[in-house]
């Protein structure tokens, strides 16, 4: 039976990269070598590494615009700790938004290098909400805030513009949706989402912000050294950062990223109206903050549980349950879903009104 995954990541992709993977595992380029067995210095990773690094750039409209697109270990969790050793000056301080529990993690990690500033917060409402109309203080080093939040399903809509570098964790929805990427002064995003397998993170970064944090930094985590050496200061994640280059050549022959947009648009349409329609589901996020990525949604009543899991678990629907923070159900619907499996879900909760 086909599966309809709406894992949270490590999540789908498309088919032709599975395949295409697939292939080069067993024979990368006619070498007669395994992907997983070539020297990352080889000038065929290299040619990887640098159009990869290129169609980044190229796909979020800021190739030429002086900023750096790099592949690096450690998740976007070491980014965490990574943004404020290259940003917050010595005696600093930092302005985060609170929108989740990935913000959070974020502000924890940055108050180990300086005052950080919680300029606004969702948490009295269990982050079912974005917050809007705060003030950024025009003397942090910079801004950061998380686009989406994959655990309680809301997303930004309008970021702020503000007077000091904004930084932006883009896990859950980069490449999702058409923005204006110039705003942003580093935006990082592991690839488990919307990009690749695990393994990998790619951050792109201004380049000119760069260089003033007055900090003694680390080899490993200073990113002017990750830029000079071209992602390979250290011995790259081979197969996440060519299945990477994969899905990101998937994303430029479909359309990019505002055709793209249109489908997870129509997507979340499809499954939104049935949660409003369907008098058995309720939406846990706030309406005008609803992620177009993460679609959380609870059962009106509990005790249906067991029907409403047996039908969907019996049309092949995978990874559905909530993340515990929540709990109900969370349909994650990145970039390579099809409208199909959209469609069989709704379906579902169709059949399963009819049946209560």
């Amino acid at each position: 039976m086909k599966k309809h995954n709406y894992s949270a990541g490590p999540c789908i992709l498309p088919q032709e990269v599975f395949q295409k993977s697939a292939e080069a595992i067993l024979d990368f380029n006619n070498s007669g070598l395994s992907l997983l067995e070539i020297s990352h210095r080889s000038k065929d990773f290299v040619a990887v590494m640098d159009e990869a690094r290129d169609l980044a750039l190229e796909l979020l409209d800021l190739k030429g615009k002086g900023y750096q697109a790099l592949f690096l270990h450690g998740g976007a969790s070491l980014e965490f700790l990574m943004v404020p050793y290259n940003l917050m000056k010595v005696d600093g301080k930092a302005a985060y938004l609170d929108t989740g529990t990935w913000a959070s993690a974020a502000i924890k990690e940055a108050k180990l290098f300086g005052e950080v500033t919680v300029v606004a917060s969702s948490k009295d409402e269990n982050y079912s909400y974005i917050p809007k109309e705060f003030t950024v203080p025009n003397d942090v080093d910079y801004l950061h805030c998380t686009s989406n939040n994959t655990i309680f399903g809301t997303q930004i809509k309008e970021f702020p513009t503000v007077s000091v570098p904004m930084v932006c964790d883009m896990s859950s929805d980069i490449f999702s949706r058409v923005l204006d990427f110039s705003k942003f002064d580093i935006i990082y995003a592991g690839a488990q989402k919307n990009m690749g397998p695990a393994g990998t993170t790619l951050v792109v970064i201004k380049e000119e912000i760069l260089g003033k944090s007055g900090r003694v930094i680390p080899s490993m985590l200073d990113y002017e050294k990750h830029i000079k050496a071209e992602s390979m200061y250290n011995t790259p994640a081979v197969f996440p950062v060519y299945a990477s280059l994969l899905t990101l050549q998937w994303l430029k022959k479909i359309g990019g990223i505002a055709a793209v947009e249109k489908l997870n648009q129509a997507k979340a349409n499809l499954l939104y109206t049935e949660i409003d329609r369907n008098p058995y589901f309720k939406g846990a996020a706030k309406v005008e903050d609803r992620s177009n990525m993460n679609v959380v949604f609870l059962l009106d009543n509990e005790e249906h549980t067991e029907l409403f899991d047996s039908m969907w678990k019996a049309a092949g629907i995978s990874g559905l349950p909530g993340h515990r923070s929540v709990g109900g159900y969370r349909a994650s619907m990145y970039n390579a879903l099809p409208i199909e499996s959209v469609q069989v879900l709704v379906d579902v909760m169709k059949d399963f009104e009819s049946q209560v």
